[in-house]
């Protein structure tokens, strides 16, 4: 069966399958047979296909790993885990941010800590004018889960005047080129904070301030799923968010 995978995720980078055989050290043939034939490469060629075409090995060839491998690549994603949101060290959200070479994602409601921080938002100007693709989801302040939100964490409106607050405090940011803003009306389980391959994840629980949560501190393993998981959910969120005017 072809690999279909492959091929688009060829076509998207521009490349064809003599290009790739360079790239990774094969010869052509390799290339049209995984995807003509759907044959899978060795391990040592997945990887260099992986990171050539900027997407997830188990993507391209999702048979290739056994159920114990990815259980164990996807345990190896875990870096930390915080109790809480206040227990992450201060400093961690601005390494985290400063490492990103070629993308920053924030989803949140508020994310109100970081808004206030007048340095997290230089950094993310800076890395915006580096060419760093910084793209920033702030709940709908009208929607009907922020309202909802709000009510189990039992402050009401407040989270919505938090959130026009946080647009406020972020207007210098909104200025920069490559700063992307956009509003969605998302039911969120967990705020993601995103630098590359890397990324503090909050988890929300019901009545418990996100503050108060956990967090997850994840990176990304060749082979393993829970990253993906969380980026794939940060996409479908973008897709379906408003810009911020």
């Amino acid at each position: 069966m072809p690999n279909e995978r492959l091929r688009a995720a060829l076509l998207k980078q521009g490349l064809t399958p003599a290009s790739l055989a360079e790239a990774v050290g094969v010869d052509t043939k390799s290339v049209e047979r995984w995807i003509t034939l759907g044959r899978v490469p060795y391990r040592r060629h997945r990887y260099a296909v992986a990171a050539r075409l900027g997407v997830d090995e188990t993507y391209l060839w999702p048979q290739a790993l056994t159920k114990d491998q990815q259980k164990a690549a996807s345990e190896g994603e875990i870096i930390a885990i915080h109790p809480h949101r206040w227990t992450v060290p201060s400093d961690a959200w601005k390494r985290l941010f400063e490492s990103a070479e070629r993308e920053i994602g924030i989803l949140v409601y508020s994310g109100f800590f970081l808004a206030e921080d007048v340095s997290v938002s230089r950094i993310l100007a800076a890395k915006a004018e580096a060419g760093v693709r910084v793209r920033i989801l702030l709940g709908d302040p009208e929607c009907e889960a922020v309202a909802q939100r709000g009510a189990d964490e039992g402050i009401d409106d407040a989270m919505a005047a938090k959130i026009r607050n946080v647009i406020v405090l972020y207007r210098p940011l909104r200025a920069v080129e490559g700063v992307e803003f956009r509003l969605h009306r998302t039911v969120l389980y967990n705020s993601i904070y995103r630098a590359d391959d890397q990324m503090l994840v909050n988890t929300h629980v019901y009545g418990v301030p996100a503050a108060n949560a956990p967090v997850l501190h994840l990176r990304k393993v060749a082979g393993g799923s829970m990253v993906t998981t969380y980026l794939e959910s940060f996409e479908r969120v973008w897709d379906e968010a408003t810009p911020l005017d």
